[in-house]
């Protein structure tokens, strides 16, 4: 295979159990949970695996390319790095070294508004290929000035996010007093100092903050006012007026993620949207929902063709990948994956998680006797 990675942890479940190993508890279940029960958060994963592909063994086969376009841009491989908010509280520095990784190996990094590094920042890392998802601020000057900053970082694509119009029922980081910086409990201080690596590359890269929106941020508040802030801030739930507002804002590719049915894919086309990425937010949002593969079905059956179609939630694997651009996403996403793998590998978790999945992807490819990534819908075999 022509990609490395790091054998000791070839498995998705190894990079799960080093995670846990190496993060506190607070930290790991704000990444590994979901809302409520955490049903959709299974089924988005178990209900894409039970997507089955047809090999054909005698056909004529050329080499295996994983290469895809993508808004005017050729990708080394179809997929690319989802946004997670709070990603330095999960590991230091987390988005700076997702960020560098995607560029190395030529796949999209989405930036969260949430994040703990900021567009400007990115964007130097990624020589401007990073894209950036607007949680849309309930302020409108706010609102401006973020999209005026993407567009001087040069953002290729912005991505609407419309799948938080309020905030999911997390049992766990309730529990866990989770906030920004974390409520420091008794429980919290032991599992931080049970955790001393994590402990120190925090303390010297500094406490994780929301860096893109700390412009708009009053300066001395406590944790209670900045959860107050920030629910003030993101209140503004996304509306066909709004969005078309910042269609006719923004100049560059612009993307609809959280879209879960035909009527919102509808609204996207009419819109002059340029894609739009199939989500239930990692299943963290809406426990009664469909699994994001099954709310593509229909969705790809109406509009293909018709607009850009991604795929995010519940894809952990190389297979699953396969399996999801098969069921015919042009583009899939991963967001969990790439966060145990650089909270278990640190600096190296980017590089080994993409160089992982690409050699998972093309042994799928080769055994199926695909040699392109457009052509897996063909080996699709579809339920009776």
């Amino acid at each position: 295979m022509a990609w490395t990675y790091n054998s000791k942890y070839p498995s998705i479940d190894d990079l799960i159990r080093r995670s846990k190993s190496r993060i506190p508890r607070f930290a790991f279940e704000y990444m590994d949970g979901g809302c409520n029960e955490d049903v959709n958060l299974r089924k988005n994963t178990e209900e894409i695996r039970q997507v089955e592909l047809q090999p054909y063994y005698l056909r004529e086969y050329t080499p295996t390319s994983l290469k895809t376009e993508l808004f005017g841009h050729t990708y080394d491989a179809p997929f690319g790095i989802s946004p997670i908010g709070l990603q330095g509280l999960i590991w230091p520095k987390a988005p700076e070294i997702l960020a560098a990784a995607a560029f190395r190996h030529n796949i999209p990094f989405i930036l969260s508004t949430v994040s703990t590094a900021s567009i400007e920042t990115i964007s130097k890392i990624t020589e401007g290929r990073a894209w950036f998802q607007l949680y849309h601020p309930a302020d409108e000057a706010v609102r401006d000035t973020l999209l005026e900053r993407a567009a001087a970082a040069e953002v290729p694509v912005l991505v609407l996010l419309s799948d938080v119009p309020t905030f999911g029922y997390r049992p766990r980081d309730i529990r866990n007093g989770l906030a920004m910086p974390p409520r420091m409990t008794f429980k919290n201080i032991l599992q931080i100092m049970s955790r001393p690596e994590w402990a120190l590359r925090t303390l010297f890269h500094g406490q994780p903050a929301f860096e893109t929106m700390k412009p708009y941020m009053p300066k001395g508040m406590n944790m209670k006012q900045l959860g107050l802030f920030m629910n003030r801030t993101f209140s503004g739930r996304l509306s066909e007026d709004r969005v078309k507002k910042i269609r006719d804002k923004w100049k560059g590719k612009l993307v609809l993620k959280g879209v879960a049915s035909s009527e919102d894919t509808e609204m996207a086309i009419r819109l002059g949207l340029d894609g739009i990425i199939i989500s239930n937010h990692g299943g963290r949002q809406l426990d009664a929902g469909q699994s994001t593969i099954h709310s593509m079905d229909k969705i790809v059956d109406n509009h293909k063709g018709m607009i850009r179609i991604m795929m995010d939630s519940g894809i952990r694997t190389g297979p699953d990948i396969a399996r999801t651009l098969a069921s015919g996403a042009e583009f899939a996403f991963l967001g969990r994956t790439f966060m145990y793998g650089v909270s278990a590998l640190g600096n190296e978790g980017g590089d080994h998680v993409i160089g992982s999945l690409k050699t998972q992807l093309q042994q799928v490819m080769d055994q199926v006797c695909c040699s392109q990534v457009d052509r897996l819908p063909e080996h699709l075999i579809r339920p009776d």
